[in-house]
């Protein structure tokens, strides 16, 4: 009963396929290969436009390298409080941008709202030198709370971020499991709707060590070749980056992962419904599933060998804080997860 993270899960067979495949014999290094060349149009394809494609080997390296090219002096980007570049990242996005802020800002369920963005430009005004200068708005998707934003919702950011002149940003650590989710192509919820560039993870979804940075506008990422260079992430040997992206575009292998992850999440959250020992927090559109359980019941969970990660009470709004003798859990399904995973866990909440 694994549901701690998606990061456990190895690299999914088709991937190891293709790393294998592409071993042999010689190739020109630091991504002046042929394959590279291929999975760089595999993206423009896919994203039906002509984008710019960088592959890094994180996705603290996505973000923090392509929001550096959005911020300059006193800059600042608004993003969720517990977006994952605020809160999880070490502090590499303030570090690579040369010491831009992630603003943090509320909203429920990790997901920002007009009325959000709309405060942070209160509190950094255009023209007050005092307060900075707003460079970006970064939306995570699928949210760290597994919740999605509608294509609607990311043109309604777009509009805000174009009306002061920002650059909008998605994270999408989770992109295939929002995508499949919300049943629309990658250019719907990109670059059609407003983004300007993208950090397109594979690693959480089936792939070894793929991630990749997508510059829609292409002007923002005209010197990110030489950003990942200083930053240590121009791989020599950049084919086995690219075969990755390759076992993982291959007969859509990465739509059929995230389709699975999300199947699995949507079985747990049937159970959960069922149950009266149980009770969903939230509704979820990706692989992750919030759920109160009482804090004994967690415990008997654990010793049984199940594994998820409690959720911090005070990052929660007021109304999303579980009652005296519960606790809020995080349950991220893979593609690796079985129905026996989500079965046995689900007989601990049968009466």
């Amino acid at each position: 009963m694994f549901f701690a993270s998606d990061n456990w899960a190895g690299a999914s067979q088709p991937i190891m396929d293709a790393l294998a495949r592409h071993n042999d014999g010689y190739s020109p290094a630091y991504g002046g290969d042929p394959l590279t060349d291929q999975i760089t149009q595999k993206f423009r394809d896919i994203f039906e436009t002509d984008c710019d494609v960088w592959m890094v080997a994180t996705g603290t390296a996505a973000n923090a390298l392509s929001l550096s090219c959005a911020t300059g002096p006193g800059g600042a980007v608004f993003c969720h409080k517990e977006a994952h570049i605020r809160v999880d990242e070490c502090g590499a996005p303030e570090f690579l941008s040369s010491g831009a802020r992630m603003w943090g800002l509320e909203g429920r369920h990790c997901k920002l709202t007009p009325d959000s963005i709309k405060n942070g430009f209160e509190e950094i005004p255009q023209g007050v030198v005092h307060h900075g200068m707003a460079n970006a708005i970064s939306l995570s998707q699928a949210t760290e709370a597994g919740t999605a934003y509608s294509v609607k919702e990311i043109e309604a950011m777009s509009d805000l971020a174009k009306s002061r002149e920002l650059a909008l940003h998605m994270d999408g650590a989770r992109f295939a499991n929002a995508l499949v989710s919300l049943d629309c192509t990658p250019a719907e919820m990109t670059w059609k709707a407003g983004v300007d560039m993208l950090s397109f993870g594979a690693t959480k979804n089936g792939a070894w060590a793929a991630e990749a940075v997508v510059f829609f506008n292409k002007q923002l990422g005209k010197n990110f070749e030489y950003r990942r260079k200083r930053a240590g992430h121009l791989f020599s040997k950049m084919r086995f980056a690219a075969a990755q992206f390759d076992g993982y575009f291959k007969d859509d292998h990465w739509l059929a992962n995230a389709r699975h992850a999300n199947t699995m999440a949507s079985n747990l959250i049937a159970g959960i419904q069922k149950s009266k020992k149980a009770q969903l927090a939230w509704d979820s559109q990706s692989n992750e599933v919030f759920v109160y359980l009482p804090t004994d019941l967690a415990a008997k969970l654990e010793t049984a060998g199940a594994a998820f990660h409690e959720w911090p009470e005070n990052t929660l709004a007021e109304e999303d804080k579980p009652q005296d003798g519960f606790g809020l859990y995080r349950l991220v399904c893979s593609y690796r997860t079985t129905d026996q995973d989500v079965d046995q866990f689900l007989d601990f909440l049968k009466d």
